[in-house]
């Protein structure tokens, strides 16, 4: 059989390839492509999936392609496609992917369980109410983050802005308000943490915090496997050693958690998400 790849994809998929090959025909079952996002878009991810994509390959008979996309908006162009067997999805696209996209949760992401989304301005600044945000402009992440985009559009459902900023990065979303091209941002407190020391002598306070906490992101499984190949794949999965599900980043033994609130989330967004390139900005 010959398969063709997108040449940007090539070393990614060099290791999927390269185990295809070691399985005789009769023992094919499929191509299983696993997605991930890799915002850096280095090549340590092809070690970091090496062992699991080995594992999995030689348990389901599968040759396994990895296929990662360098930011949200691709990884949601994926997902769309159904391009994606396996995902290993942070909250936002996790949300997109089940409401939008049929995908199926199977095990929880290892990650931050107490996650907040928080609003950040600079030190300096007198506001101290969201609605102080009306006519400024404002820095958000990318389409898909939980904490840079649907809960900070959610929370500013009904107001009006300037305009809207979208960083890549939490860390140049930050950079955005140092500036001062941005009034406030849009972060998680544990990259405020993270990077806000990193602009002295600019100092930061937090805005507004949303008192709901952002689930933990998940692995999926795609609306185009076969129902019973999907039951097979989570018990394989489940049945993997713990080192190799924590070098991949997922909690075999794990509880998967309640998107009810995050799709509910995501949904109010999406009714206004064609206005948010407009100048002003109205969010309702």
């Amino acid at each position: 059989m010959f398969l063709r790849f997108p040449r940007r994809f090539f070393l990614f998929n060099l290791l999927g390839l390269t185990f295809a090959a070691c399985q005789s025909p009769k023992e094919f079952e499929g191509t299983l492509t696993v997605g991930v996002i890799n915002y850096g878009g280095g090549e340590k991810i092809i070690n970091q999936y090496a062992k699991f994509n080995s594992y999995l390959g030689e348990r389901t008979k599968s040759y396994i392609q990895l296929d990662p996309a360098f930011n949200e908006n691709r990884a949601v162009e994926r997902l769309e496609a159904r391009a994606w067997s396996l995902v290993f999805a942070p909250p936002g696209l996790a949300a997109i992917a089940i409401a939008r996209y049929q995908y199926v949760p199977l095990f929880p992401l290892i990650g931050i369980s107490n996650l907040r989304s928080i609003f950040v301005v600079r030190k300096d600044n007198p506001i101290t109410d969201l609605k102080q945000l009306q006519g400024q402009t404002v820095a958000l992440g990318q389409l898909g983050s939980a904490t840079g985009y649907y809960f900070p559009l959610y929370n500013l459902y009904g107001t009006t802005l300037a305009k809207i900023l979208f960083a890549p990065t939490p860390k140049a979303a930050l950079e955005l308000v140092a500036q001062g091209k941005a009034i406030a941002c849009a972060v998680s407190e544990a990259e405020l943490n993270l990077y806000g020391s990193q602009f002295s002598p600019t100092e930061f306070r937090i805005l507004f915090k949303d008192p709901h906490y952002v689930p933990l992101g998940v692995v999926l499984i795609g609306p185009d496997v076969e129902r019973n190949r999907q039951e097979f794949i989570r018990k394989v999965m489940g049945d993997s050693p713990s080192g190799l599900a924590e070098e991949v980043g997922y909690i075999p033994n794990g509880q998967v958690p309640d998107y009810k609130y995050m799709i509910s989330m995501v949904e109010r967004v999406s009714s206004i998400s064609s206005k948010l390139q407009n100048k002003p900005v109205r969010l309702f």
